[in-house]
């Protein structure tokens, strides 16, 4: 199937580990080109490298995304050293779990400013260039917009509400501002995946394990007991999800928030 994806410039944000990482080679797979930006450079350098010796080219960026003037620079710089970005995916920031009697207001606050403004700020910079590119007919092919979220702002956890209140409000901002942009053509939606292979999953599970007084592996095994497909998603099979929404064969399809989380959640 032709995804349409090929010499797309492709931004990802947080795209130097896991879910972040995963897109990165699924999209330099389709042919697109893609820059990754992460703020750890030795995690830069590693994907670099990883991905390289698979035989794919990325341009990489180290910025620090929690501030609006480096995320404008990183676009800018993007698109002077790639082309205009035609597809955002949104995987940077992680927010950090806490026992509930830890949550404080500079938690809540240091957890909105580690996941909602990291999407928040490189997103309204994409948005404002791609709906210039089509107001002055620099482009007749409208950009696209995919936010890896989390099913943390569907569902409360005790030790994640400050991380699922971020997730609640990036829910929000990606529906409301597809309604305002399919003006434009510009599709924006969301990946709402639950608990996934990767370093974040390994952090909550050393926390859940101190919290049951057990080891790691066995907090694993019940967690992943507890999916009804029976374990935790791997990161390319969010990637293989990102990779459809940003593509044209879902052309149709913006506003929309998907839950990868295995069927734990039955909500309509």
């Amino acid at each position: 199937m032709d995804l349409g994806l090929k010499d797309k410039v492709v931004l990802i944000t947080g795209g130097s580990k896991g879910i972040g990482l995963a897109c990165a080679r699924a999209f330099a797979i389709e042919g697109a080109k893609v820059a990754i930006v992460s703020r750890d450079p030795a995690n830069l350098a590693r994907a670099y490298e990883e991905l390289r010796q698979e035989g794919l080219h990325v341009h990489r960026t180290r910025a620090d995304l929690h501030e609006p003037h480096s995320a404008a620079d990183i676009v800018e710089e993007v698109t002077t050293a790639v082309g205009p970005i035609d597809v955002l995916i949104n995987s940077a920031g992680a927010a950090r779990r806490y026992d509930p009697e830890a949550l404080d207001a500079d938690a809540f606050r240091a957890t909105m400013e580690a996941k909602y403004f990291p999407y928040i700020y490189p997103q309204q910079e994409v948005l404002r260039r791609m709906a210039e590119r089509i107001k002055t007919g620099e482009s007749t092919e409208p950009g696209t917009i995919v936010n890896i979220i989390g099913m943390g702002g569907k569902i409360a956890s005790d030790i994640h509400i400050a991380g699922g209140a971020a997730n609640a409000a990036l829910m929000l901002a990606t529906v409301g501002l597809a309604h305002y942009y399919a003006r434009y053509g510009i599709r924006i939606n969301a990946i709402n995946p639950g608990s996934t292979l990767t370093e974040r999953v390994e952090e909550a599970v050393k926390l859940e394990a101190s919290r049951q007084g057990i080891d790691s592996a066995d907090a694993l095994a019940r967690g992943q007991a507890k999916v009804p497909l029976g374990r935790y998603a791997k990161p390319e099979e969010i990637a293989d999800v990102a990779l459809f929404l940003a593509s044209r064969r879902a052309s149709y399809v913006t506003g929309a928030i998907v839950p990868m989380d295995g069927g734990s959640t039955p909500l309509i």
